[in-house]
């Protein structure tokens, strides 16, 4: 059974830093592209970061420069090092992992940024 559980969110300021974290399990972790998505109010959920297996990663072109997506497989987790924080990166946060033909999301961690 796939599980994602996320943490990590919270309210900061402006310019402030936080760190998500995203644990699975039921998967064999180390052979598997990880995602961060997010989804502001009344917007769509929408790509933040990937990183792959050979931790090859991408980004949004709004997150470049601030986000970092990492990954440890020893603890079977993706992160996400989110700087530099604006209001327009207020959002819920899913990680996500495909197996077979299914998406798995992970519940989301709210993130708050305050201006």
């Amino acid at each position: 059974q796939v599980q994602l559980v996320e943490s990590g969110g919270g309210l900061v300021q402006a310019g402030g830093s936080l760190r998500l974290s995203c644990a699975a399990s039921g998967i064999i972790f180390a052979i598997k592209p990880m995602g961060w998505y997010r989804q502001a109010p009344g917007k769509q959920r929408e790509l933040v970061a990937t990183i792959t297996a050979n931790y090859l990663t991408n980004y949004v072109d709004s997150v470049k420069g601030r986000f970092t997506i990492s990954r440890d497989n020893a603890k079977n987790t993706v992160y996400l090092q989110m700087n530099s924080l604006n209001a327009e990166d207020t959002a819920v946060y899913y990680c996500k992992v495909r197996q077979g033909s299914d998406d798995y999301w992970g519940q989301g961690t709210q993130v708050t940024v305050s201006s």
